[in-house]
């Protein structure tokens, strides 16, 4: 498995993100809401140590049934998804988190009743989560340069028909309680809250669409949000 504890800085956020996560879109926000994103950026990235862990195996992808088989475990992946990972030679599965750190110190924000630190520090948790898994591709990617093989987009149990409950599953392949620091709750939720898990499809004939949003009527998706 390949772990990676990452800084801040090493996240390559781009505030944009952040702003699109408030809700501001392509509104600009003013001078008193960019001075307080400013501050808990500033905050954030004293306290916060986002990290992924992934791995790679070979599995089964049943295209007719929707069903990803690892081992013996057995993902239902869904339509959407089962569609894109076709012609996936192995899998890659993955957890990426804010981190625990970064969890700590909105509750801190939160226990002293700032509500808008606090709304705009949810808002760095979602985008960092996903910069993390970001630079989990991008790690991922730079071993399958040596195979001349690539990789599809990165898929989500509660995202694309895969249904949250399939976390649980999921979470089993890594071998561990608690990988990248992230555990579960019966009900599924992750623990960061910010943290995503899921898997992606590697292979010399897959591919990654730069925007998909088409495939999926998923509303509240974050990364429907981005365009």
């Amino acid at each position: 498995m390949t772990y990676r504890q990452l800084s801040y800085s090493e996240l390559g956020l781009n505030l944009r993100d952040v702003y699109v996560q408030m809700g501001y879109g392509g509104a600009e926000a003013d001078a008193d809401v960019e001075a307080e994103v400013c501050a808990v950026e500033e905050l954030i990235a004293a306290v916060a140590r986002p990290r992924y862990c992934y791995f790679v195996a070979k599995g089964t992808l049943d295209t007719v049934r929707h069903v990803l088989t690892v081992g013996c475990t057995e993902l239902n992946v869904g339509r959407i998804i089962s569609r894109q990972l076709r012609g996936s030679e192995a899998f890659a599965f993955f957890v990426a988190t804010a981190g625990a750190e970064f969890e700590d110190l909105q509750m801190r924000l939160k226990d002293d009743d700032d509500m808008v630190r606090t709304f705009i520090a949810d808002s760095f948790g979602s985008v960092m989560a996903e910069c993390a898994a970001d630079r989990m591709e991008e790690a991922l990617q730079t071993e399958l340069d040596g195979r001349r093989w690539r990789h599809t987009n990165r898929f989500s149990p509660g995202y694309c028909g895969w249904h949250v409950s399939e976390q649980q599953r999921l979470f089993r392949l890594f071998g561990t309680e608690s990988p990248c620091g992230v555990s579960l709750t019966d009900s599924s939720l992750m623990v960061p809250i910010k943290s995503v898990s899921g898997v992606i499809g590697l292979g010399p004939e897959v591919r990654k669409l730069e925007y998909s949003c088409g495939l999926c009527d998923y509303k509240d998706c974050y990364k429907r949000k981005r365009f």
